[in-house]
């Protein structure tokens, strides 16, 4: 892949090439994936999404494989337990927005059948697809992401500011935002 022109973001990290390669821009509608992009993405925020992305293996491990089901039901002693794991970014809000966040993601799930058809819904259901030429045009947020924010946090969702919302949506694949000259540009 030496040879294929990438948005330059994830340049000269072989993680971060894997994952923009594979996994970035490529549209989500599993509700146990998008549960994990929304709890990790907002972990992200205020840091580096490659701090998150090292730390993604013991995140999985630590939130019992983001199991929205039983983060749900955790109690003080498993907070206190994810407080002290070295493994994870150890924030006591985003650790407890968390379970908040996964008993709103199951309250989604009620009212509209799938987070899946909630969120994406907001897309019509179809990846919205930019026409960025470089870095410096891809924005942090948009109107749109201010509104699903808006909803999120009226819906009882912790750390869902209009920059994670748009995040979320550029690593789910609800916007593609790879650069026009990059290969997975129109494979996304």
């Amino acid at each position: 892949m030496a040879n294929k022109h990438r948005c330059s973001w994830c340049e000269g990290d072989e993680l971060y090439e894997k994952y923009h390669d594979e996994e970035w821009g490529v549209p989500v509608y599993d509700d146990d994936k998008l549960f994990e992009f929304l709890i990790l993405e907002t972990f992200q925020a205020g840091l580096s999404w490659i701090t998150v992305l090292r730390k993604r293996e013991n995140f999985r491990r630590a939130f019992d494989n983001f199991d929205y089901k039983k983060i749900a039901h955790y109690k003080q002693g498993k907070i206190d337990a994810l407080l002290q794991d070295a493994g994870i970014i150890r924030n006591k809000l985003k650790v407890k927005a968390t379970v908040s966040n996964a008993r709103a993601f199951m309250d989604v799930q009620k009212e509209f059948g799938s987070f899946s058809k909630y969120i994406w819904d907001f897309v019509d259901g179809k990846p919205i697809k930019n026409n960025f030429k470089s870095l410096s045009e891809i924005p942090a947020n948009t109107p749109l992401s201010d509104t699903i924010s808006k909803d999120l946090k009226k819906r009882g969702f912790k750390f869902v500011g209009t920059t994670v919302v748009y995040a979320h949506m550029q690593a789910t694949g609800m916007v593609n935002d790879h650069i026009t000259s990059c290969f997975r540009y129109n494979q996304v």
